[in-house]
């Protein structure tokens, strides 16, 4: 199979970067890119963390925190609709059994 990605240039804190994406997800990636730098640029002006590094950890850190958050209310979510499911079962069986 053919390698259909191209390059893709994104900016983040005024660096440049080259990065290798297939067509159908350069929209994507570019949101991402723009978000990363509006992170790290909120990051910087703070004021509480100097380097390019350190901020760059520190916009990972709350992006992975945020994913982790996101993941827990997905199965939350999840658990909850399966507890939806058997109670409706249930109540579903207690009317055939009251006719």
């Amino acid at each position: 199979m053919a390698d259909t990605s191209s390059t893709v240039s994104i900016r983040v804190l005024d660096k440049e970067y080259q990065v290798h994406c297939p067509p159908d997800q350069q929209d994507a990636l570019l949101s991402a890119a723009r978000d990363l730098d509006q992170r790290m640029r909120d990051i910087r002006r703070a004021g509480n963390v100097i380097g390019l590094e350190r901020i760059a950890v520190m916009a990972a850190l709350n992006l992975s925190y945020e994913l982790t958050q996101a993941r827990q209310e997905a199965f939350t979510g999840a658990a909850i609709s399966t507890d939806l499911e058997r109670l409706d079962g249930k109540l579903s069986q207690a009317i055939l059994d009251l006719e």
